[in-house]
Order: C-alpha cells, then structure tokens, then sequence
C-alpha cells in the first residue's frame, strides 16, 4: 500500500507542476502584454502630451491635413488606421518611409512618444484647442 500511494503522490506533484508550468507560459506573455499596454499610455507627462498634440496638429498636419483626413499624406483617421499593425506605424513615424515624403522624426521623437501618438491616432486624435483648455492629453 505504501508503494502505490507514493505513485499516486509523485505522480500528482508531477501533475501540479505541469499545469504550474503551462500556466505561467501563458500568463506571464499576457501579463507582460498588458503591463505595456498601459504603460505606454501612461509613460507621458501630461506637459509632454500636449507638446505631442501640438506637434502632430501642427507639423503632421501639414501633410496629412490640418483634420488630419489627408492630403499631402494619407489621411490618420481610426477608419484609415483600422487595419495598419501598430508597430509598422510606429516604425513609420520614427524611421520615415523612404521613397515617400515621409521624413524620420527620430531627431524629435523616440519609440516610446511615436508609439503615444499612434495609439492616440488609433483612438481618435485629441483636438488641441480642447486640450489648451484642459492642460492635458487624453
């Protein structure tokens, strides 16, 4: 009796283990996901996000439209943006798109900001003239 009762206790700590292990794989990817989610969101000062607002209004406006729905450029709209990878506009914006007029804005930006904006972008870009008033990006 013994003998079998060790079995059956090592073999349910062997079981334990192996759902322990399948757990964390998929949580910890999961957990890391989110962690960054949010904290890009976070990661900017409010002094820092209307300095953004102010430069993507002004300086990326005067391609993509001062309502930013085009011209020059391709119109950065939610609807436009819908189906673009996020990292692939991120890269976009800090490496430019050679070829195109889209110029790098690596010397004003790092990944962290551009990813902001995109993210911003994606949502539905804050108006500036609200955001005078409020102090602060949403």
């Amino acid at each position: 009796m013994p003998t079998s009762r060790r079995r059956s206790s090592s073999s349910s700590r062997a079981d334990k283990s192996a759902v322990r292990r399948a757990v964390a794989a998929f949580a910890l990817p999961l957990a890391m996901w989110s962690a960054g989610s949010a904290a890009a969101d976070a990661a900017q000062p409010p002094a820092r996000q209307l300095a953004l607002v102010r430069m993507v209004r002004h300086d990326c406006g005067a391609c993509h439209g001062m309502r930013l729905t085009g011209g020059l450029g391709p119109a950065l709209t939610p609807q436009a943006l819908a189906d673009k990878p996020l990292d692939s506009m991120v890269a976009a914006v800090v490496n430019g798109r050679p070829g195109t007029p889209m110029p790098p804005w690596r010397a004003m930006l790092d990944e962290a900001e551009a990813r902001w904006i995109v993210e911003q972008l994606m949502r539905g870009f804050p108006e500036l003239d609200r955001q005078v008033s409020a102090g602060v990006a949403r």
